[in-house]
């Protein structure tokens, strides 16, 4: 029961701060919505800060878990894979609950880096960016860690265009640009290997 009481705050703290922002919700809205008392809250948590930092974890192992599962279904390989990305943002934009991507959001309302928030929102980006950076490794590319960051900025850049502007297509150009820097780090490999075996 107890933990489910817990989950049960989470789940509601999670999805109001992702529809509304994480400054502009309050605890007593949280509680409304929950069905739980104030006491009850702070059994679990300190501090609404506290519970911020459990919604983003819970959203971290979501998100994360969601991606990596989907990207390895839709790709028949790694760059199959890694295009599939993308795909899977395009559809995630066009939903009617896209409100932009809640650890960015949290790092602009948190700005200091020493922040607790700001950190385990910077630290959900660091552990996705490890998981394409493995798929990268896995091409052989002469330069990894670069096409690394490359896609990593589409994907970042297509997600702010896509909550800025409204855009429907941020993620379908940003998959071009993608298979652009994909072929062409492939097309270099292969032209280095012809000269080395040359």
């Amino acid at each position: 029961m107890a933990s489910k009481l817990r989950d049960k705050m989470v789940d509601t703290a999670l999805r109001l701060f992702y529809e509304q922002g994480l400054h502009a919700v309050s605890v007593d809205t949280i509680l409304m919505e929950a069905g739980v008392s104030k006491p009850t809250l702070y059994k679990y948590f300190r501090s609404k800060n506290e519970l911020i930092l459990a919604a983003l974890r819970q959203r971290d192992e979501q998100v994360r878990n969601w991606l990596m599962r989907e990207m390895e279904h839709r790709g028949k390989s790694t760059r199959g894979q890694l295009l599939a990305l993308f795909d899977i943002l395009e559809e995630f934009f066009q939903s009617k609950e896209f409100r932009g991507c809640m650890f960015i959001n949290a790092t602009v309302e948190f700005p200091e880096l020493d922040d607790p928030i700001h950190h385990a929102a910077a630290e959900h980006k660091r552990i996705f960016g490890r998981h394409i950076a493995q798929l990268v490794d896995s091409l052989e590319v002469l330069a990894p860690d670069e096409l690394t960051q490359e896609l990593l900025i589409l994907m970042e850049g297509a997600v702010i265009t896509a909550h800025v502007s409204r855009s429907k297509t941020a993620a379908k150009y940003a998959k071009k640009s993608a298979e652009v820097l994909i072929d062409y780090a492939l097309k270099q490999t292969q032209e280095h290997e012809q000269k080395q075996c040359g």
